[in-house]
């Protein structure tokens, strides 16, 4: 009789609904749709394909921007990316858009996509690193840090860890720690924003060159964490 009330409690356990609390782990991508992301800045095509949130070039387009439709604080990120060896890209997090311009404004688009970046390129090169996209900044990471390094599988999927704790930033590519980044300004101006995924403007380039991202995934932390 002992065993049979356990197994019931554990079978309803079960079937009780999980709410999303804070600390839980949510998916930010579905594997089949773009919603709850919007583009913000360039021309650059994003579609979904096989799973994975693909990113296009196009020829004289500045630098585009695969928004998430809501602001994140403090987090832990986690997203797995494949980028073509001769394209730079990035994951902004924390990030706002400027004032838009009158003419920005006519065209219905948004203002210049502005925040800590964390760099993905092909190595050697400064994977991981963090850079204040269009802040007036350049790195972030200071330049004695600024290492290239060879922890990017360049012909694969790499997985990419981002912790985001007050003015801590921390990031990991497959397993290696690459940064860990303690910078007060930047967190007294962006503090809280979306997450965004770059498509680096390639100038009057044609060929088409792709960045792919999937089973992107995050977690809010509490400031006790």
């Amino acid at each position: 009789m002992i065993r049979i009330c356990l197994s019931l409690a554990c079978l309803l356990m079960l079937a009780a609904p999980v709410s999303a609390e804070e600390g839980e782990w949510i998916n930010l991508f579905n594997g089949r749709t773009l919603e709850g992301w919007t583009q913000k800045n360039g021309i650059a095509t994003y579609s979904v394909e096989d799973g994975a949130i693909v990113g296009r070039t196009a020829p004289n387009s500045p630098n585009s921007f695969l928004c998430s439709t809501k602001d994140y604080g403090d987090f832990e990120l986690e997203f797995e990316v494949q980028v073509h060896p001769e394209l730079n890209s990035g994951c902004q997090i924390r990030s706002t858009t400027a004032e838009p311009t009158e003419q920005q404004r006519k065209n219905n688009e948004s203002g210049r996509v502005n925040g800590p970046q964390v760099e993905i390129e092909s190595g050697p090169a400064e994977a991981g690193y963090v850079y204040g996209e269009a802040t007036g900044r350049g790195w972030l990471t200071p330049m004695d840090r600024l290492k290239p390094h060879d922890h990017m599988v360049n012909d694969g999927w790499n997985k990419f860890r981002i912790i985001a704790q007050g003015p801590r930033i921390q990031t990991f590519i497959n397993g290696e720690p690459i940064e860990d980044l303690t910078d007060e300004e930047i967190y007294q101006t962006h503090p809280k924003g979306f997450i965004g995924l770059q498509v680096h403007g390639v100038g009057k380039r044609e060929d088409v060159l792709d960045v792919r991202w999937r089973n992107l995934r995050i977690r809010e932390l509490s400031g006790e964490e």
